[in-house]
């Protein structure tokens, strides 16, 4: 069944004309974010987003790292904002590498603003992955099932949209399955953690229309 999903998936985008692209982070430099990303954080503060150098990663050396240390309902959220699109999919490879609250990695798409925009995350502190809309400003979780998240490991994760159907896929495995028509319309893609998550992020992969 996911794969005959992920087949009406892929042949809905072939026929839009979808594009797409792979960023490794590798050509900006240390320090700063990548040109055409934004940074932000949903619940106040100043987040931390830069590109650091990181040789565990599989596409080293560079990759983006938050690290800004926040408690409570803090989300921070980086988008790449020329990757608008309404169907397709977003993946990336992550690592939890520390947080007394929270040790998360997520993906935003259809991001409308910082306060509107679709969620899923895996977390190595709870173990599980969990999708969620965030809808002027607050968080409201779909569904959440349990998997082995471990810390200071490189993990993938990926969501396919298409409507307002979603899939998400943890480590090759399908995690979660869900509909949801709050944003119908096309938005930018990004990663996402929450509140003192430091996490290292590689290999992001967009493709859509």
């Amino acid at each position: 069944m996911k794969d005959a999903i992920a087949a009406i998936f892929a042949a809905g985008l072939m026929a839009a004309g979808a594009s797409g692209e792979t960023v490794t982070f590798d050509t900006t430099p240390t320090g700063t974010i990548p040109k055409g990303w934004l940074a932000g954080v949903t619940g106040g503060g100043a987040p931390n987003w830069q590109v650091v150098t990181n040789n565990s990663a599989s596409g080293k050396p560079h990759v983006l790292k938050q690290g800004a240390e926040f408690a409570g309902r803090i989300f921070p959220w980086c988008v790449k904002r020329d990757a608008v699109l309404k169907d397709g999919f977003v993946q990336v490879k992550f690592k939890p590498v520390s947080g007394k609250e929270d040790m998360a990695g997520g993906l935003i798409w259809r991001w409308q603003d910082g306060d509107n925009y679709y969620v899923a995350r895996a977390n190595a502190a709870e173990d599980n992955v969990t999708i969620y809309h965030t809808f002027k400003g607050t968080r409201t979780e779909f569904k959440r099932t349990a998997m082995k998240v471990a810390p200071n490991q490189w993990h993938s994760l990926r969501v396919d949209f298409k409507g307002s159907h979603f899939i998400v896929t943890y480590d090759g495995q399908k995690a979660i399955e869900w509909d949801d028509d709050t944003f119908p319309n096309a938005g930018s893609v990004g990663v996402w953690t929450k509140a003192d998550s430091v996490t290292l992020f590689d290999e992001f992969t967009f493709e859509g229309n």
